[in-house]
């Protein structure tokens, strides 16, 4: 997969030169010391936990949770900072090199990607390549929009590639988990039960999740609902719903006039009663839209990292908070 969202900037496209100078002094300060301390509070031979590093908070969480106590996890990915946005310093780009295992989404943040080649780590999870990914586009009036789209129904700029947001599907969030959990068991064959058992209970608890939305979506009255961010189409497609996003797969991207008028519309026409945003990015667009149209607007969290405005403190209680928000929005009974 490889998704090219907006010019990378010429910061980050000097991150690969100041990685391989920093990836270098890191082989020489291996041999003067293995026991070098690191970001997750003491290295692996110490510690004698597995560090794994994740790119961000769904991929911090798998490891977390089929890890627990053999795994010392670093996130990439501050919280209350944008995935898509990420970019890192030579630092962070030489830290990764110390990691025994690390987890990522290829296409989702490039500077992640270019640090991961770098880095000479030999166990390495893509999460994009254990689950198929789709092109989510939008339909409106017989139109298909995809990220990129200028309104028109002709593409723009940009390159849609397809979605990253497969950790919103319950189902296919279980594919990941399983991958991740094979992985660990690789890479620390001593513990190898232990992930193997923590893997069987998320999936468990996954599946679980998966029946509460079907159950919970089952009676509607609508199946459309309208976001500023186009991450839930891998949620919408497995539970018969139709997402309609103000913006494409990038969350900062601008609407057109044309796509704002094609969506006064289809909210009419589809009785659209809600305008969802996110808590990592400006709710401005969705309160305009909302105020022109008379709307409610409310919070669907594509869940790319938790803070203090999160409606829950982990990946499990934000999505039951989704299927609540689109329970109340769809008219489900």
């Amino acid at each position: 997969m490889n998704i090219r969202r907006r010019p990378i900037p010429a910061a980050a496209r000097l991150v690969g030169a100041a990685a391989t100078a920093v990836l270098g002094l890191l082989a020489l300060s291996a041999c003067a010391g293995a026991d070098a301390s690191d970001d997750t509070g003491g290295s692996a031979k110490n510690s004698g936990k597995l560090k794994v590093t994740a790119s961000f908070y769904p991929l911090q969480y798998l490891a977390e949770q089929i890890g627990a106590g053999h795994v010392a996890v670093t996130d990439l990915t501050k919280p209350g900072v944008e995935p898509h946005d990420l970019e890192l310093t030579p630092k962070q780009t030489g830290k990764l090199g110390q990691s025994d295992v690390i987890v990522y989404l290829k296409g989702l943040q490039p500077a992640v990607d270019d640090a991961v080649k770098l880095s000479g780590v030999e166990h390495k999870v893509d999460a994009a390549a254990l689950t198929p990914l789709e092109d989510h586009g939008t339909e409106v009036d017989g139109t298909h929009h995809t990220t990129g789209d200028n309104g028109t129904g002709d593409e723009g700029d940009e390159d849609a590639g397809a979605d990253p947001h497969i950790w919103l599907d319950p189902v296919k969030y279980a594919e990941v988990a399983k991958g991740v959990g094979k992985a660990l068991e690789q890479a620390d064959p001593a513990n190898s039960a232990a992930y193997g058992k923590n893997t069987d209970a998320l999936v468990a608890r996954l599946t679980a999740l998966d029946t509460s939305f079907r159950d919970g979506l089952k009676n509607r009255a609508s199946d459309t609902f309208v976001t500023t961010h186009a991450a839930f189409g891998y949620l919408a497609e497995r539970y018969g719903l139709v997402e309609e996003a103000i913006n494409g797969i990038d969350p900062e991207s601008e609407p057109s006039a044309a796509r704002v008028k094609a969506l006064h519309d289809l909210v009419k026409r589809k009785h659209v009663s809600t305008v969802f945003f996110e808590t990592l990015v400006s709710d401005a667009t969705a309160k305009t839209l909302a105020g022109d149209l008379g709307l409610r607007t409310d919070v669907l969290d594509p869940i790319e990292g938790i803070t203090d405005k999160s409606r829950g403190t982990d990946y499990f209680q934000v999505q039951q908070s989704n299927l609540t928000a689109l329970r109340t929005a769809l008219g489900a009974k």
